[in-house]
């Protein structure tokens, strides 16, 4: 049994050690991730934080980004469709300039290691995912009030 301590990580900050032991027991799959990015179309991008968002990670687009850094070779995965926010590419080289001419031999136009989201952009179209459905809240309206009228006493009195 795990002590109730914190221990400081190599980074400085501080974690819950049992906190820490079930990240290290827990195995993430990424294959809802890597089935998702095997969907997007040649010519087309999608944003770490999208992904994040349509597939609800925990976490959100650096979860993604974990995901996307772990992308298994040989699998056919287009890794290089995933793009940061603004369609940054933000992976270091020599991969970035990798990426950069795989998106640039499908048709994706960039412009100092950016690719134009209006244009590229790619929405999951939803398929196979839960949604919530949300009520719509209606304004409430005060019930209307009766004014009670101000009574005459008659003339004030000095």
């Amino acid at each position: 049994m795990f002590c109730r301590c914190l221990q400081a990580s190599s980074t400085g900050s501080y974690w819950d050690a049992d906190t820490a032991n079930k990240v290290a027991t827990k195995k993430m799959s990424w294959d809802l991730v890597y089935r998702l990015v095997k969907q997007i179309p040649r010519g087309r991008v999608l944003s770490y934080g999208a992904l994040a968002k349509a597939l609800r990670l925990p976490g959100g687009a650096r979860t993604a980004g974990r995901a996307m850094a772990a992308t298994p070779a040989g699998k056919g995965i287009p890794w290089h469709r995933v793009v940061g926010e603004r369609g940054k590419i933000l992976i270091r080289e020599p991969y970035a300039s990798l990426q950069k001419k795989l998106l640039e031999s499908e048709g994706v136009k960039i412009i100092e290691f950016r690719v134009d989201l209006k244009t590229q952009l790619w929405t999951p179209s939803g398929k196979g995912r839960p949604v919530k459905k949300q009520a719509k809240k209606q304004a409430k309206t005060p019930p209307p009030t009766s004014r009670a009228r101000s009574v005459s006493r008659g003339p004030k009195r000095a």
